[in-house]
């Protein structure tokens, strides 16, 4: 039987697998820093696929970004990590329905534990990072400091030992840091992009253009839809010295710019002046056949006649003569879409269902700052969170950039406004849109008021913000809210279920490993172990589960027969065959769950002949 791997997408080995389909001849073999065999990628040979000329002894000059640390960060895009999802059972809502997951751990992480089980399936992602303002923490990945370096370099730690750094203007490498943080995220989250998905990033001046050059390369340049401009205040404030900052940033960009469809803006406020009748088509205005501004033309200079038997041409405009819009053609078989008044002839146009999405996000109809905090305040009585985005702003674009059945990301979560927009659409128009929200629990300042209220980190925050948000959104849904999906699955990032003994058995030696009579950490259960495999398997991690009891042992079926798991010791093949029988689709076992060798040996043969589908594997 095969081992589960227990750990991320290989993306490096992924690649060179994708390069190999097109170009063979490219691959060729090489010793690691191990000393095994594994397949790389000739260089020279895959560049000169795409040159006339011979690679080698050519200028190095090209125009690219770049920074202190890229090359690091894009190496740590690749990296497998073995780190593992485990579900909160006490803190999760409505975990038995729901299709909603929440996330505690770092983003970075969690992102390559994602790429398994949702590769390529995701809609949107909205995120709102840290905007590198000298205040707010950013992420540290890679700092070649130690313990007691780093506590004196006015870091912080969050309650799981990830690193955070408060990136200051006295740090040397101010803008590279906050690049290197950005780089590999986003390199992971393109990867779960789905082809016709979209990324809004929020931001402002201190990192808009890098953030800008950075998406350039990581989706392509081809691939830019554009900025919009949030207007977030009006007036006031001192945070310039020389004009008022009213606006921030939301860059655009798409998977796959020939695939992407934007839905009508449906909340952008038309002056109903422009729509002052009605018929059975609904409202509309009117506007003049005749037109001076477009190109003339003879033939467009002809006589119309209504009903009556009334003449009409196209009229002389400030010396100009104008031309009609239709053809006479169009006009013989439209003719009941044209209105004659006071001496001129109309055509009707109809109030539109939406518009095109507009760059200008300035009508108070998308938020404002204030209006965030309002929100939140809504729910709490207090503000346990600074500066929030409005359920307005993250709504808008999940109206425009989603469809009724699609999964949203948000990889900062932070207070979750993006859970909070995604419920309150879905209760709006009937969608079964589902989130997916990633926060590191970074702690509450002891001044704040989140922490006076008891919420000793953002996660804590979200979470209860979701809780809140949810019942009053249910509760003002009324009968329609009754399938509403108001619940959302805990999962926190921690380190792999498995011991060393697992990705390291070449350093111990036999006496060690049978005195070893489970390779899975002690403190982990059941639940724990089979998230595991989800994510290994690259299972999604919302899909219900059940547990039956076959022949006094435990087992968890996933989804429905997608996967069945056992982790008991002492199976007997009496209850190997009757776990078969539920012909599920993948079969995990403990390596050390048989009772003897030989039901171990024979566990393969007696699925052949009662479930040849399934796929088994043990950890």
């Amino acid at each position: 039987m095969e081992k589960m791997r227990m750990e991320s997408m290989d993306i490096i080995a992924q690649n060179v697998e994708n390069i190999g389909n097109l170009f063979p001849d490219c691959i060729t073999e090489a010793k690691d820093e191990n000393g095994k065999i594994q397949k790389v990628v000739d260089r020279d040979r895959l560049m000169q696929k795409f040159s006339h000329k011979i690679i080698g002894g050519g200028t190095t000059e090209r125009y690219e970004f770049t920074w202190v640390g890229k090359n690091a960060s894009r190496v740590e895009a690749n990296t497998t990590t073995n780190k593992t999802l485990r579900p909160c059972i006490e803190e999760s809502k409505d975990r038995d329905n729901t299709e909603n997951l929440y996330i505690e751990g770092d983003n970075l992480e969690v992102l390559k534990l994602l790429q398994n089980s949702y590769f390529n399936k995701v809609k949107m992602i909205y995120i709102d990072p840290p905007y590198n303002t000298g205040n707010d923490f950013i992420y540290i990945d890679d700092f070649a400091q130690n313990i007691d370096e780093y506590e004196e370099a006015k870091g912080s730690f969050d309650e799981e030992g990830n690193r955070l750094f408060k990136n200051t203007d006295t740090n040397g490498r101010f803008h590279s840091d906050w690049c290197s943080m950005i780089y590999p995220r986003l390199i992971l989250a393109r990867n779960l992009l789905a082809d016709d998905g979209v990324i809004f990033i929020s931001i402002d001046d201190n990192e808009q253009e890098n953030l800008k050059k950075i998406c350039d390369e990581v989706f392509g340049e081809n691939n830019f839809i554009g900025i919009f401009v949030w207007k977030k205040k009006q007036g006031g404030g001192n945070d310039s010295n020389n004009i008022v900052v009213e606006h921030e940033y939301i860059l655009a960009f798409s998977k796959n710019i020939t695939n992407l469809q934007f839905n009508l803006d449906k909340n952008y406020k038309l002056s109903d002046n422009l729509y002052p009748y009605r018929d059975n088509y609904g409202e509309y205005g009117l506007i003049t056949l005749d037109k001076a501004s477009i190109q003339f033309s003879e033939s467009l200079v002809y006589e119309i006649k209504d009903k009556e038997g009334n003449s009409y041409f196209p009229r002389v405009v400030k010396g100009k003569q104008s031309c009609w819009r239709w053809s006479k053609l169009k006009v013989e078989k439209e003719f009941d879409k044209l209105v004659f008044k006071n001496g001129k002839v109309y055509t009707k146009y109809y109030r539109p269902e939406g518009v095109t999405p507009k760059s200008l996000l300035i009508d108070t109809i998308y938020g404002r700052t204030e209006s965030g905090n309002d929100d939140i305040k809504l729910l709490f009585r207090v503000k346990p969170f600074n500066y929030p985005k409005p359920i307005a702003l993250i709504k808008h674009f999940l109206s425009i950039g989603s469809n009724k059945y699609d999964i949203i990301l948000d990889f900062f979560s932070g207070s979750a406004t993006t859970a909070h927009a995604v419920m309150q659409l879905n209760a709006e128009d009937g969608g079964k849109r589902k989130f997916i929200m990633v926060q590191l629990p970074e702690k509450t300042d002891e001044k704040s008021e989140a922490f006076k209220a008891g919420y000793k980190n953002i996660c804590e925050i979200g979470k209860e913000r979701i809780r809140r948000a949810g019942e009053k959104i249910k509760e003002e849904a009324g009968l329609n809210g009754q399938d509403l999906d108001i619940g959302f699955r805990v999962l926190k990032l921690d380190s792999s279920n498995m011991k060393d003994i697992y990705y390291s058995a070449d350093e111990y030696d036999q006496g060690m490993l049978e005195n070893m009579q489970s390779n899975t950490k002690e403190d982990r259960t059941d639940l724990d172990l089979l998230f595991g495999c989800l994510v290994d398997w690259g299972l999604e991690l919302d899909k219900p589960y059940t547990t039956k009891v076959i022949n006094g042992h435990k087992v968890h079926i996933y989804n429905d027969g997608d996967l069945v798991a056992c982790f008991e010791k002492d199976l007997d093949m009496k209850t190997i065959d009757e776990i078969a029988k539920l012909q599920a689709l993948r079969v995990v076992f403990c390596d050390n769950s048989f009772i003897d060798s030989a039901t171990k040996i024979n566990v393969a043969e007696h699925f052949k002949m009662i479930a040849p589908d399934t796929d088994i594997k043990v950890i």
